[in-house]
């Protein structure tokens, strides 16, 4: 965990337990009150590695912030609270937090904890790019096959042809297939208007 740059977002006006706990474990930490900052644009200005938040519970705003930075900035999300009910806990999982603990903060605990809130965010990361790309990909062949029917039915193409038509226009223009089979259908839809 070393070298680690983490902000911290501390509700509780404590002895600063999780703030020393990171610094013993190497981190460079950062610890602000909750009440006194706009987190989102502190993590846009701070580049984190990770956000650590230790609060009585994660309130709408909170919340809505964490969606946001895990939309801008895709970073873990590590929070230690005391609201153990199932409805927050659900709200937690949705907005794309790493790890939510529930009365756990112990200093000995906090590095083994970040460690698997990180591995799990890489985890999750991966996934997310994984069925983002295979979305795409089925995205792109809709639009490849109403291309090729398109092909078929004005130049009177065979399957093959209309296929390689495409693609030859897809190198020649430098663009994805799908790019091109867009720019065909699109084409379509203007003349057939």
């Amino acid at each position: 965990m070393a070298s680690l740059n983490v902000l911290v977002v501390d509700e509780f006006d404590s002895e600063r337990l999780l703030e020393a706990a990171l610094r013993q474990h190497g981190c460079e930490v950062l610890t602000l009150r909750l009440k006194e900052l706009n987190m989102l644009q502190i993590v846009q200005t701070l580049h984190p590695d990770v956000v650590v938040l230790n609060l009585y519970t994660p309130s709408e705003a909170v919340l809505k912030t964490i969606v946001d930075i895990n939309h801008s900035y895709s970073l873990p999300v590590v929070i230690f609270a005391e609201d153990q009910q199932t409805e927050t806990i659900n709200k937690v999982i949705k907005a794309g937090v790493s790890a939510y603990i529930v009365d756990g903060l112990e200093p000995k605990r906090i590095k083994a904890i970040l460690d698997i809130a990180i591995a799990r965010f890489k985890e999750q990361h991966a996934l997310k790019e994984e069925l983002k790309k295979t979305k795409t990909q089925l995205e792109d062949r809709k639009l490849v096959d109403r291309a090729k029917a398109i092909l078929i039915k004005s130049q009177g193409y065979t399957e093959d042809q209309a296929y390689h038509a495409l693609r030859k226009l897809a190198m020649d223009r430098n663009i994805a297939i799908g790019e091109m089979a867009k720019n065909v259908i699109s084409m379509a839809e203007l003349f057939n208007k």
